[in-house]
């Protein structure tokens, strides 16, 4: 008998699972907090552009709203998964990169990104049941690919984690406060997903994040002053930092939605598969086209691109509920929090350390979920020869010098600075010359039995 879970043993609370009044909260709360780049990219945006406190907080708003709204449309209208759609870091870092750019800085990049986001959302539209991005989701069904995907997406995200969990020289806490808060942090939800139970286990991470702030304040005094200081509401403004718009950097931006949405549809099917759920062509391209919105939204008023973020991924591993009523509730108290700045504020006072220790944890998690998909293909040289190659490209993109990369044209910069366009690419191009059309042994959730357990549960349904 394996020791593997099947579809029906991930959760003990279902897709469609009701919850209490106090886990609908609980919950919630606990998927805010997960999604680490909300409290990161909007900062270190503002501070890059040197722009005042109102403007920043101005950010944080909008990108809390933004991600509300996606993930209230995935959960109960669209995709109806419990999907949390957070900040993108590829569109973070495209924005970053094109913003420094000398011809028209932010208000370029941001009108860019709108068109762009405009162009995607029409590529996504399902009609039918079906749209041209919802071709790429026959390929995400191959075990090998879908597990190369989920692994190529940690890769691409882990700067936002254990560099952020130690900081820099500069840093109140570099590096021991830093680490010793992480490390509680760590152990707090490990314990709590281990020895705590079904009632501490579905709030591990908030139990951690409790524990590591504490152990921070003990050694760096917290201030509240930016709470203070922010504005109250904020007020959404039609492109805040200009427009303007480049027909190469709309390309540009097209490139980095690519992998967005082929890593989230990756990420679809890994969550309907721990849950049995049957995710047809037509519902993807639902949950793509949501992804669309999204950005649509946020290249309008400020903000970033959304994605599935492999952190509240995790949570429905570590929790163990899969109700998509939890990340309902992470939406709604998104766009609570995105409209009262102050709030906004208040939740970026648990340190930065201790934020990006959970998420270094929680990453982990997804990404050995990746390994373990790849451990149902029957490798031969063929497979080996797709995926070996293709995850050195994703990966050695990363290690390219400053010099090398300026020396090339910006599409190729950002294709090679992205390892889900490289190394996904070169994936599924490889794996479609090479390899079989036909899936390799077992599904994504594993084996004969794992089979059976989800057609018993479709029958009962």
């Amino acid at each position: 008998m394996s020791d593997q879970p099947t579809a029906q043993g991930v959760f003990d609370i279902g897709i469609n699972g009701r919850l209490t009044p106090s886990q609908f909260v609980l919950l919630g709360m606990q998927n805010v907090f997960g999604m680490t780049g909300m409290f990161v990219f909007p900062g270190i945006m503002g501070r890059a552009f040197n722009l005042p406190a109102d403007q920043i907080a101005y950010l944080y708003g909008m990108t809390f709203i933004v991600c509300g709204i996606i993930t209230i449309l995935q959960s109960v209208i669209l995709l109806r998964l419990p999907i949390a759609q957070g900040p993108y870091a590829g569109s973070f870092a495209a924005l970053l990169t094109v913003g420094h750019l000398q011809s028209g800085g932010l208000g370029v990049a941001y009108g860019s990104f709108f068109v762009a986001s405009l162009i995607w959302c029409a590529l996504s539209l399902p009609i039918r049941g079906w749209s041209v991005i919802s071709i790429f989701a026959r390929f995400l069904r191959v075990p090998i690919i879908s597990g190369m995907m989920v692994m190529l997406i940690m890769i691409q995200i882990a700067s936002v984690a254990l560099p952020n969990w130690i900081g820099q020289p500069t840093s109140p806490g570099f590096p021991t406060i830093n680490l010793l808060s992480g490390a509680v942090a760590v152990v707090g939800i490990v314990a709590a997903m281990l020895w705590g139970g079904q009632r501490f286990r579905r709030v591990a991470i908030l139990i951690g994040l409790a524990l590591g702030t504490l152990c921070y304040a003990l050694f760096s005094p917290i201030s509240l002053a930016p709470v203070v200081s922010a504005p109250l509401i904020v007020e959404p403004k039609l492109f805040p930092f200009g427009y303007g718009v480049r027909l190469d950097l709309v390309i540009v931006f097209l490139l980095v939605l690519l992998p967005a949405g082929m890593g989230s549809m990756a990420l679809y099917q890994t969550v309907a598969d721990w849950g049995g759920e049957k995710l047809t062509p037509g519902r993807m391209s639902e949950g793509i086209f949501g992804v669309g919105i999204g950005s649509v939204i946020a290249g309008l008023f400020g903000g970033f691109s959304t994605i599935v973020y492999p952190d509240n991924i995790g949570m429905l591993r570590t929790t163990r509920v899969g109700s998509r009523y939890a990340t309902l509730a992470a939406g709604l108290l998104l766009i609570v929090f995105g409209g009262c700045i102050k709030f906004d504020m208040l939740l970026v006072v648990v340190p930065l350390p201790v934020i990006s220790a959970a998420a270094t944890l929680l990453f982990g998690i997804v990404f050995m979920h990746g390994v373990h998909i790849l451990a149902q293909v029957e490798w031969d040289d063929r497979r080996l020869i797709a995926a070996g190659l293709a995850f050195l490209v994703g990966l050695g993109g990363l290690f390219l010098t400053p010099d090398a990369l300026h020396a090339m044209p910006l599409v190729l910069q950002m294709i090679l600075q992205q390892p889900v366009i490289s190394g996904g690419l070169t994936l599924v191009v490889l794996h479609s010359l090479l390899c079989s059309a036909s899936p390799a042994r077992a599904t994504v959730v594993g084996g004969a039995e794992a089979k059976a357990a989800i057609s018993s549960g479709r029958a009962r349904h």
